[in-house]
Parts: C-alpha cells; structure tokens; sequence
C-alpha cells in the first residue's frame, strides 16, 4: 500500500450512468482501485451530452478517468448473471439508479450481501432511498432549483434566479460519495460486515448550502447582504470580483477607486450599514470601475492589498502563468479524443500521459478481457457479443481514429 495509490489491489463495480456515481468511482481509481463500468452497449448516456470526441464529451472524460469499460445488457438474463457474479466478488459496489432498479437487476445491497457479505455498497440518487420523491426522476438543475441554490444566485440586472452553469449538485454528490466510501473501508478493517450507503444529490447540495440554510433561520427568512459591496463589477474592457471581508480593507479600497471622501461617509460606516445603502454604493462603485480597463484595476487593487481577481474564462484559467506553474491542467490524451486538459484532483497522484490510470475507457473497451477472467472463453464471449449481451473493444473503436 502506498500513500499515492492505498486502494490497489482493491476492486470496485460501478453500474452508474451520468455523473455523480461515476465521479465517485473515478476516484477511487486515481487512489489505485480497479474499477470495472458496466455500461449499455449503446454507452452510458453522459457520453453523449455535450461536443462528441470519439465516444466520449468532455463530461465523460472527467467522470470516467482509469477505469475498465465493460459493456453489458442488463436487460437480458446473461448481462444480469455477468453483473452478479462480478458483485460477488468486489469490494465496493457503486450504482445510481432510482431506488427499485437494483434489486430487479438481482443487484440490491440485500442481494449482493448474500453471496458478498462484506461489500461496501453505495447508492447514489435524487432524493434518496425513502420519502414521497423517491421515485422522482432528479438532474443536476432539478436539485439546484429545489435545494434554494438558485435561489440566492440572482442576476446582477435583471434579478431573477439563475442556474450555476456547471453540474455542480453532481459534482459535489460524487465526492462526497467518495468520501463515505472512503470511511466505510477504514471502518471495514474491524467489521466482517459490509454497509449500505445512502447518498442523494438533495443532501449533498443541502451540506453545500448548510451555512445559508441556518443563515435564513436565524434572519427570519430575510438573510443580510454581507460583506457589501463585494460583487462582480464591469471595468473599461472585461469584469473584475471584489471582496472585502474586514472593515480597514473599506478605505483602502475607497482610496484605490478614486472615491476617499466615502471612506468616512456615514452611510457607508460598516458592513451593515453600507448593505443598508446599496441603492446609493451600488452605482457609485460601477460607475468607478467602469473608467479603467481591469488590467489598470488589478495594479491599484493589489497595491491597495484589496482582494480582487479578473473574472476569467476557461481559456484565460489554463493560460493563467499560476495555472501553468502548478501544472493544474495537463494535457492529456484519451482514446479516439485526442489531448484535453484534465484537471489535477486535489490530494490524488499527478497523472502521467499515456498510462491506463489517465485514460477515459471507450465503450466496450475492456469487455473480452473482464469475462476471460470470468472465466468465460473466446466462443462464448463472441456469442454473447453476436446476441448483443456485451460489446467488445473492436465493435466500439473509432473508424477515424
């Protein structure tokens, strides 16, 4: 066992489609575990949400790094006995599906436990495991509009609820899926028995927001502005954030923006009393930054010691030369795709291009290999392929690749 890779040597099931299970999963494989994907013949649906690479979009890459791809029918008797059995012998089982689907397939927490008593098994979903919305069909955006996400993230303009533009309620439940995963096989070191995890995007988003949920009790339902007038602002040429998180960082940038007579203005005396103003602090602090384009503001604001930053795209990030220092977005090759920028995962180790842990599988890629060591042999395998029970790596490659 390493500090890199703890989780050799250890195997993990996925049966998730999406983004939340399978991040989870890729996880575990950058810490070193063998994860096997089942997923239709037909791919798992994420691959083709978004700009199509080879048999991949950029959400698929991200949620599927270093795993093995095998892809099964579980509509048919032969693909659910395959899964069993691949059940009865796994560590950790990760699944996504509404609550139901499992155990039709024979692949419940219940099922699996009697051939594989010691399985780790988390479920991912919606609402979770019990309530009046279990059943309910849940996205990313379903859970941002429930949860009182959208809700504080308000248009600057037009005021009005808006979507955070990234699968962030999916993102989050994969790790903290990851997390309870991760807690369960420490605690597993003493127990003969496995456990059943319950994670749903509902809860994972309501931990996010935790803060501003206790924040609207304690309110009465009007929550303050805090820290005004920290915002995004439009400058000459682009968009700037300010911040201000102590009472002398107020001067100090009331000096920077060419405005020091409101640095004493009692209007503006503290954080409270300057969210009592917006209507007037609003406009003034525009009006300022508007004059001069951001990179002016970025010398003044820094020589200010006021936190700041240039609101950046994803192409001004990767080019960022603190981005580049760190090596936070390496280029990497995957299969039939060609080099994209895959994201340093905090804590995990560095990927190397052209490893199987840096790659995102192809459909199918790893089928004939996970049911030769099954024990199926080449007949039967290409007759369970004929019959459309799995798909093999030469049906699934790119014919442009």
């Amino acid at each position: 066992m390493s500090y890199e890779k703890p989780y050799a040597g250890l195997r993990v099931l996925e049966i998730s489609q999406g983004y939340a299970g399978p991040y989870c999963a890729m996880m575990l494989a950058q810490y070193g575990a063998e994860v096997i994907k089942i997923e239709p013949p037909g791919g798992d649906w994420m691959r083709i949400i978004g700009k199509k690479a080879g048999d991949h979009t950029a959400h698929s890459i991200i949620a599927n790094i270093g795993k093995k791809s095998l892809a099964l029918n579980l509509k048919s008797p032969e693909g659910r006995e395959i899964a069993q059995k691949l059940a009865a012998d796994c560590a950790v089982l990760v699944e996504a599906a509404r609550p139901g689907v499992a155990e039709r397939l024979g692949l419940s927490y219940d099922q699996v436990r009697e051939t594989n008593p010691g399985v780790v098994y988390m479920s991912v979903s919606g609402f979770g495991q019990e309530g009046p919305y279990a059943d309910r069909p849940c996205t990313d955006s379903v859970i941002q509009s429930f949860s009182g996400l959208m809700s504080v993230n308000l248009g600057i303009d037009d005021a009005m609820p808006h979507r955070v533009g990234c699968l962030v309620v999916d993102h989050l439940t994969g790790v903290y899926a990851f997390q309870a995963v991760a807690a369960a096989l420490y605690a597993r070191r003493d127990n003969a028995e496995g456990t059943f995890l319950d994670i749903s995007l509902m809860n994972s988003m309501a931990s996010m927001l935790a803060p501003k949920i206790a924040e609207h009790h304690l309110e009465e339902g009007k929550p303050r502005v805090l820290n005004a007038p920290t915002g995004s602002y439009q400058t000459k040429d682009g968009w700037i954030a300010v911040a201000l998180v102590k009472e002398e960082q107020w001067p100090r940038f009331c000096n920077a923006i060419g405005q020091p007579k409101y640095a004493d203005d009692p209007r503006f005396v503290d954080f409270e009393a300057r969210a009592q103003h917006l209507d007037v602090l609003t406009p003034m602090v525009r009006n300022a930054l508007a004059a001069r384009t951001s990179d002016d503001w970025s010398q003044r604001l820094r020589e200010a010691d006021v936190l700041y930053n240039r609101i950046n795209d994803f192409g001004e990030w990767l080019a960022d030369e603190q981005v580049v220092a760190a090596g936070a977005a390496p280029m990497i090759n995957q299969p039939h795709a060609g080099p994209a920028p895959i994201v340093h995962i905090p804590g995990t180790a560095r990927l190397q291009d052209g490893t199987a842990e840096s790659k995102a599988p192809a459909i199918g890629a790893d089928s004939r290999q996970v049911l030769l060591d099954l024990g199926y042999d080449e007949a039967t395998i290409a007759a369970l392929a004929d019959k459309g029970v799995t798909k093999l790596a030469d049906d699934a490659a790119d014919p442009a690749a």
